[in-house]
């Protein structure tokens, strides 16, 4: 959206009353607004992300030099090379457009004044012009200048960097990309979209960010490891091929073979496919993944904090006694009506005492750091808030009382001046908060899965411990208004403590990082303005979706339907989706380490090549891509760790590739040498040999998974099925340069594939494979 200086108000009439309806329309057809923009990546990212590689690249150039030298049958794996990219693609685009659809539903929206009404509508439709009004946890979307506030104070860290709240009053102008901690104000547009202070400074001020994980940063390792690898390797061969002479129709399949074996050209891909299939799963339980790597988060945490209200409890408040005069009901509904803003305790009295609404000659808008707000009506100061602000007298018992029945006890009297820090107290309200029918279900299952759970509420300790045991939360409760300061006497404490209460923002804050800095990798789920510090420090920020926009910016992942128990489920699908990449990671890496095994052994000799680019791309097709693409999606059991994934993967790699070597070198020289057989018929011994050595290593790789044998022996066999099929079809056979399977072929083969099996299982006892049911 363009703005014009001439389309700024400046009549007192258009602020108090906003734009009209007509003029609004007008200026937001002249302005040609762009469509709302959305968290997740762009088309053409997602195409980026799956063609543009660099094992793409390297594989593009010996596709077009064996079309060029060789025969078209060897570059059989840029087929391969389209599906997957082909595949990944669709897969991400499909995710996208689930997650797009699940932020419309959690995008921000703006209370914008027009005609006199206030009315919600979508950040996209608000013009230069418009009076914008804002609350605890709205966000600032547009540029302006206030006209109008009652202690106002705004978080500007995402485009300052300080993480202070800064007080703005009438006149100070306001910038998109800020929220409000506290208090309300009106502000006058005077910029919007592109031309907004957030736009112009970074361009990308609310586009997709893809922060590197754990495992993506292992994963990344592990190919600048194979690139290494196959630089000074493809170089050797290359010099040995040129110092024999070898034929260009020799030169070109041989070089091929090694260098399309040695590249986990399906890796990558399946790391990115099963994110997507992550997310789509996670958007289908109501969640929507604001960082592709939150998948992975969900996996590793073993610390959730959370706040009680709305997290545990229903969201809703009802009032179930009032402790004072006969009076106290009418002044509360009056003091109910006549507030600004409302949140849910405010909800639940005026509900309970409905009043006509008055306007407050002052007022001291509730804060989560004082724990009180103050009206001034007809000349006399009402305070309401937590009831250690005031001086209890008699009331103090019945405070005590309703903490210990789990109620959340409010004090309500009044004062001289709003922020008085003594203000006598007239009454106490009690409200009742109900558990979510999930609750226990939700916290025994995560507590069965390790995940220890911590709740950080700002009530009465007395009245948190309550509702924490009846969730199954034990433990007893701590006053967080008394932490220690020392930083190493806090982390003993946050450690062996599961329930803190009365405990402010930062308070929050400090105890997410304290878990943090003794090694724990933390959840936070929230939804106030209150619970955005604590968010901000944790490994993963859950909110939810019906808490405050700023809460929900922050998020990485945003509980669109608000349901707490929707988090096991998350949880159980982020580890066995990355638990699988793990270990399908074990059997790409295994055909690298056989590559660089068969180009150091055979590959420098003058002996035909034991395998051609055609025979690779049949057995990996047939041990790796589609049983990989399977198991990655599988259903699986066990634990999940990125911690020492590079070295379990070359414990199991290394050892399986040099076993498979060996096997196919075995085979292969004793079908040439003892049988006198050709090298097309060695060469179907050593193509069946791999495919034998790779079906069995996805059978002791799948014991690791703890999956149902059955199953996993059920897709062997439909595998090796498909393998003899191409054996005994002559048109498959031809295409594969294959020889038709006879007793020649098969002993060596099974042989050789006994040997690779029976090395390997007396190395290590993970590659025997355990039947189970």
């Amino acid at each position: 959206m363009l703005a014009t200086p001439s389309l700024v108000p400046s009549t007192s009439a258009e602020r108090s009353r906003g734009l009209s309806r007509v003029e609004a329309a007008r200026r937001l057809a002249a302005s040609n607004p762009p469509s709302a923009r959305r968290s997740s990546r762009s088309y053409a990212s997602i195409v980026r992300a799956n063609v543009f590689t660099v094992f793409n690249l390297i594989l593009g150039v010996a596709g077009a030099a064996t079309l060029a030298f060789g025969e078209w049958q060897d570059a059989l794996f840029l087929g391969v090379l389209v599906a997957n990219a082909t595949i990944g693609t669709g897969q991400e685009v499909r995710a996208k457009r689930a997650l797009d659809r699940l932020s419309a539903l959690v995008a921000p929206h703006a209370t914008v004044v027009r005609d006199g009404e206030a009315n919600q509508m979508p950040v996209e439709e608000v013009v230069v012009g418009d009076l914008v009004r804002a609350g605890p946890g709205d966000q600032i979307v547009a540029d302006g200048s206030l006209q109008w506030t009652q202690w106002l104070q705004l978080d500007e860290s995402i485009l300052t960097g300080e993480s202070r709240p800064v007080q703005r009053t009438a006149g100070d102008g306001v910038r998109s990309g800020s929220f409000v901690v506290e208090g309300v104000g009106e502000y006058v547009v005077s910029a919007v979209g592109r031309d907004s202070y957030a736009e112009r400074l970074t361009g990308q001020a609310r586009s997709f960010r893809h922060p590197r994980s754990p495992l993506e940063r292992a994963l990344n390792r592990l190919l600048f490891v194979l690139v290494a690898v196959l630089v000074p390797l493809g170089a050797v061969l290359g010099y040995a091929l040129w110092h024999r002479h070898a034929a260009v129709g020799t030169a070109v399949p041989t070089s091929v073979a090694a260098v399309v074996t040695l590249i986990p050209e399906g890796l990558i891909l399946l790391a990115s496919l099963t994110y997507a299939v992550a997310a789509l799963r996670m958007a289908r339980l109501g969640a929507l993944a604001q960082q592709l790597n939150a998948t992975e988060s969900l996996a590793s945490v073993d610390v959730v904090c959370l706040d009680k209200t709305g997290t545990l409890t229903q969201p809703r408040l009802r009032v179930v006694e009032l402790v004072g005069p006969g009076s106290l009901a009418q002044e509360l509904g009056m003091y109910a009506a006549a507030a600004g803003t409302r949140n849910g305790t405010l909800e639940a009295i005026a509900a309970a005492y409905p009043a006509a609404r008055v306007a407050a000659e002052d007022e001291l808008p509730f804060s989560s750091r004082r724990r009180f707000g103050g009206q001034r009506l007809h000349g006399v100061g009402y305070v309401l808030g937590a009831p250690e602000h005031f001086s209890l007298g008699e009331l103090a018992a019945d405070a005590a009382r309703g903490a210990a029945d789990g109620r959340r006890v409010l004090a309500f009297g009044t004062a001289a001046e709003l922020d008085d820090p003594h203000p006598d107290a007239r009454g106490l309200v009690l409200l009742s908060e109900d558990l979510r029918p999930e609750t226990r279900a939700t916290v025994s299952w995560l507590q069965s899965q390790g995940v220890e759970l911590k709740v950080l509420s700002g009530d009465r300790p007395e009245t948190v411990a309550s509702i924490a045991h009846d969730a199954g939360i034990e433990g007893a409760a701590v006053d967080a208004s008394q932490l220690p300061g020392d930083e190493e006497e806090l982390r003993r404490l946050v450690l062996r403590t599961t329930i803190f209460g009365r405990i402010a923002p930062e308070e929050k804050r400090r105890v997410v990082e304290a878990l943090r800095d003794a090694g724990r990798y933390v959840a936070m789920v929230g939804d106030g303005v209150n619970d955005v510090p604590a968010l901000k420090a944790a490994r993963l920020a859950i909110a939810q979706g019906s808490g405050t926009q700023m809460a929900r910016a922050v998020a990485d992942v945003v509980l669109v339907d608000s349901e707490f128990s929707a988090v096991p489920a998350m949880v159980a699908e982020g580890r066995k989706i990355l638990r699988n990449v793990q270990r399908v990671a074990k059997l790409f890496v295994t055909k690298s380490a056989f590559a660089a095994f068969l180009v150091l052994s055979v590959g420098l000799t003058p002996i035909a090549y034991p395998l051609l680019p055609r025979h690779l791309t049949l057995a990996a097709s047939l041990t790796i891509g589609i049983p990989g693409f399977f198991l990655a999606l599988a259903p699986s059991r066990g634990g999940y760790s990125s911690q020492g994934f590079l070295r379990e993967l070359a414990r199991f790699s290394l050892p399986a590739g040099t076993a498979a070597g060996l096997g196919v070198l075995s085979s292969y020289f004793f079908a040439l040498n003892v049988l006198d057989l050709g090298v097309r018929e060695a060469r179907t011994v050593a193509t069946t040999t791999l495919v034998l050595v790779g079906l069995y290593l996805i059978l002791a790789l799948e014991a690791e998974g703890r999956r149902r044998s059955s199953a996993v022996a059920l897709l062997v066999a439909t595998l090796l099925a498909g393998y003899v099929a191409v054996l005994l079809t002559p048109f498959a056979r031809e295409f594969f340069l294959l020889t038709p399977l006879s007793v020649a072929v098969a002993l060596p083969a099974v042989a050789g594939a006994a040997l690779a099996a029976l090395g390997l299982a007396a190395l290590d006892p993970r590659f025997v494979p355990h039947l189970r049911e």
